[in-house]
């Protein structure tokens, strides 16, 4: 069961992709993605600058120039690399700052019987995308370091650290709008693998440049279907 819940949530939010508000939040996350990314490279040249010689003398060498240029180069193809990490934090931003714009969509199209759910404070969304995101940097960062230990077995270390991550908050954030923070706590654990298989098939996707930018978009809305589905399913 869990299996068709997923794909058949997963292929209802992939058909809604041209709706305006998912549009919208899309070229957000666009913009708020390359504003990152652009600090962080303006950062790492800006170390770089600092502490790295144009010219530098190596015994039996001689003296090497163009050190900067050579690093420079080299700085972007790690950003290029690192912008894998990046979109995970960045899908965790959004899932609290925007799955609400998102689920209302889903809802307004799908569910349209449904009352309008309460709004979350803007205040207490900010609050649990900062919490998530800075457990997301952490994990991130260790999975970061065992890519390099753990080699080939590297992208599964991430799809399962960020699928279990990213599941439990989509979920979280799409139950709570209706049922509080409580029994949405209580529905995703007695719903745990499919919750835990959903938030997998969101993280792969992150590790795909171009195609990450929809994922925090097509998350929020898989799991707000997902949500509905096992909800009516336990009633």
């Amino acid at each position: 069961m869990g299996r068709g819940v997923i794909f058949s949530a997963f292929f209802a939010a992939l058909g809604q992709l041209s709706d305006a508000r998912f549009l919208r939040v899309v070229l957000l996350g666009l913009a708020l993605s390359l504003a990152l990314l652009v600090a962080a490279y303006a950062g790492l040249i800006f170390v770089i600058d600092i502490f790295t010689p144009d010219t530098l003398t190596l015994p039996w060498v001689g003296e090497v120039e163009g050190l900067h240029t050579l690093l420079g180069w080299g700085s972007l193809a790690a950003m290029l690399v690192l912008s894998i990490f990046l979109m995970v934090p960045v899908a965790a931003a959004f899932s609290g700052l925007f799955l609400d714009t998102v689920a209302d969509a889903v809802e307004a199209r799908h569910y349209p019987h449904l009352p309008a759910a309460p709004r979350v404070p803007l205040g207490d969304a900010a609050i649990d995308a900062v919490n998530f995101t800075g457990v997301l940097i952490a994990v991130n960062t260790l999975a970061l370091v065992l890519w390099v230990v753990v080699g080939p077995l590297a992208p599964f270390v991430f799809w399962a650290l960020n699928g279990y991550l990213i599941g439990r908050e989509y979920f979280q954030l799409a139950a709570m709008r209706r049922l509080g923070r409580q029994a949405a706590r209580q529905l995703r654990r007695d719903n745990r693998l499919t919750v835990l298989a959903a938030g997998m098939l969101m993280a792969a996707p992150l590790t795909v440049p171009v195609v990450n930018l929809f994922i925090p978009v097509l998350g929020a809305a898989t799991f707000t279907h997902i949500f509905h589905r096992l909800n009516r399913t336990r009633a």
